[in-house]
Formats: C-alpha cells, sequence, structure tokens
C-alpha cells in the first residue's frame, strides 16, 4: 500500500508539475511563475523545518541517532546539493522562466547569465537539438532525486509524504514553464515538448520505487534519509528561489511575494492540522 501511496505521489509531484506549467506556459499566464516561487520557497522551507526535521529528530531516538549525526548530515547535505549545482545536476533554472514575465523580463539577475538553460542562450542555439537533451537529461536526474526523497518522507508517513509531494510539484512548476519554452522553441513541436518533458518527470516514480527499496532495506536510517531530504528542499528555497525574488521592486509588488511566501508556509501548517484530524 505504501508503494502505491509513493507512486501516486511522484506521479503527481513529477507529471503533475508539467501539465501545470503547460497551463500557465500555453495559456499566457506566465506571470503567475512568479507568484509560484514565492508559494514554492515558503512551502519548501515549512516542509523541511515544520515536517521533515521534527520527523527526524522524533525518529532518530528510536533508533538511537544522536542529534549530533543530524546536524552533520544536514550540513553535509547542504554542501553535497551545492556541489551537484555545480555540476549543473541540480540547478532549476527557474530564471529562464522570467524572459516571459513582464515584471521582470529586464530584471535578470547577472549572476545566472552563463546558465546552460537560461532562456537568453534558447534564442542562440534554439536550431540544435542538443539543448533540448542538456535539459531534459537534467530535468530526468533531479527528477530521480525527487523521487528518492519523497519516498523516504512517505515511508516515515503518509502526511509526511503528501506535504514533501505537494512542495516539490510547487517548486517544480516555474522550472518547468521554462523547461517547456526553451523545448518548444528547441522542437519546434509544442506537443512534442509536453510529452518529452512529460516522460521526464516520470521518472521521479522510479525514483520513487528505488527510494521505497533502499529506505525499507535500511530502515534505521531513516531519520538521516529524512534529513537530507530537508537539506535539499532548504538549499532549494534558500540558493535558488529565494535570490531570484531579492529584486528591486515596488512596495505592492514586495507585499505580494511576501504574502505568496506566507501563503506557502500557511500551506503546509494547514495540510498537516488536516491531515491530523
Amino acid at each position: 500500500m505504501t508503494l502505491i501511496v509513493i507512486l501516486i505521489g511522484t506521479m503527481v509531484a513529477g507529471v503533475g508539475s508539467v501539465w501545470l506549467a503547460a497551463m500557465l506556459a500555453y495559456a499566457l499566464l506566465s506571470r503567475f511563475t512568479q507568484h509560484l516561487l514565492s508559494l514554492a520557497a515558503g512551502a519548501l522551507l515549512a516542509t523541511a523545518f515544520m515536517r521533515l526535521l521534527p520527523e527526524a529528530f522524533e525518529q532518530s531516538v528510536s533508533v538511537g541517532v544522536s542529534a549530533q549525526m543530524l546536524f552533520a548530515v544536514l550540513l553535509m547535505g547542504l554542501v553535497f546539493f551545492f556541489l551537484l549545482d555545480k555540476a549543473e545536476l541540480w540547478h532549476h533554472g527557474h530564471e529562464h522562466g522570467h524572459a516571459h514575465d513582464p515584471m521582470h523580463e529586464h530584471a535578470h539577475d547577472h549572476t545566472h547569465a552563463h546558465h546552460n538553460y537560461n532562456h537568453s542562450e534558447a534564442h542562440h542555439h534554439h536550431h540544435h537539438s542538443g539543448g533540448s537533451w542538456a535539459v531534459l537529461l537534467g530535468d530526468s536526474v533531479h527528477a530521480f532525486g525527487d523521487g528518492i526523497l519523497i519516498a523516504a518522507a512517505f515511508v516515515a508517513d503518509t502526511r509526511l509524504g503528501v506535504a514533501a509531494a505537494l512542495a516539490v510539484m510547487a517548486h517544480e512548476v516555474p522550472h518547468h514553464v521554462g523547461d517547456l519554452v526553451v523545448l518548444r522553441q528547441s522542437l519546434g513541436n509544442a506537443k512534442a515538448a509536453l510529452i518529452k518533458l512529460s516522460l521526464s518527470g516520470s521518472v521521479t516514480a522510479l525514483g520513487g520505487l528505488v527510494g521505497y527499496l533502499l529506505v525499507g532495506a535500511l530502515q534505521e536510517y531513516l531519520p538521516l534519509f529524512l534529513v537530507v531530504a530537508a537539506s535539499s528542499f532548504i538549499y532549494v528555497a534558500l540558493a535558488d528561489l529565494i535570490p531570484q525574488l531579492q529584486k528591486r521592486l515596488s512596495p505592492r509588488q514586495t507585499a505580494a511575494q511576501v504574502a505568496w511566501l506566507f501563503a506557502g508556509i500557511a500551506l503546509v501548517v494547514a495540510l498537516g492540522e488536516w491531515a491530523q484530524h
């Protein structure tokens, strides 16, 4: 039963985020991706600090894992995801979604100018299929990792797994909006772009299966898996999402960002309260 729930959760996170992104991108509603960045940042941080880490510390008591060990794994997890980011394997590249957002079309962060998923580069390389395969490969690697982390959360607690799956879906939607734009230009076919990105997203379910088998065989290390998942969420929120929100905006736009950030936190809290009842 747990495996079935994991597969459902990973498919919702992996493929559901692609289809939701398509609704935003193809319906010319991409301006909402900026709100989703704030929502996703809040949801990821809340899931990490209010759900994953407390669960890890609670379970560590029964399996004899020290708090010092958990903090060490959290630190090493952050460093590990930083190294993956440097290797272009974990970076979400949300900034390419700004190219079709009127609020940010002139406000790209120059520190991301050389990222190979950047939308501006797509204009120079959209005639080459190599760019599309790079996007799909990067997405597949990341989706596989997400699947393992979601599986660890589900093995610990179904409610925790639901929160993790929703948090992953929230932060993948803005990323996929940009990917669809790049793939559509590279492939010249919107339908083919959607199908290929959906297949890439479905790798999340494969990661979920591997995660279920791995965590199930190493049940005593479950608190460590949860801490690694938390470190992933924290890294994505602080190193990828929030820096993109640190733009010079009007007071009204800033208030909207903060409101959506707290909405993401409130969503995770409300979900936890609802699940307990």
